[in-house]
């Protein structure tokens, strides 16, 4: 049997809170198997989500005034 952990497992070992792991089943991003009101993730399952980047990702709108700030210096 694969080794579960609970939302609480999961976060800690991928350095987030649980509320950030529930995040990642309800995107999809990272399957669970729901055990009454409980979320459990096979351990290796984590790797699915280890290798996201940090913070909000960019918008085309914010790159461009990244350029334009770059162009007046």
């Amino acid at each position: 049997m694969p080794d579960l952990l609970t939302t609480e497992q999961a976060g800690e070992k991928l350095g987030v809170n649980a509320s950030r792991v529930r995040q990642f089943i309800l995107e999809g991003r990272l399957p669970a198997i729901k055990l009454g009101r409980d979320n459990l993730i096979r351990e290796e399952d984590l790797t699915l989500v280890q290798e996201r980047k940090a913070g909000r990702p960019s918008t085309k709108k914010s790159a461009k005034s990244a350029r334009r700030k770059n162009k007046k210096r």
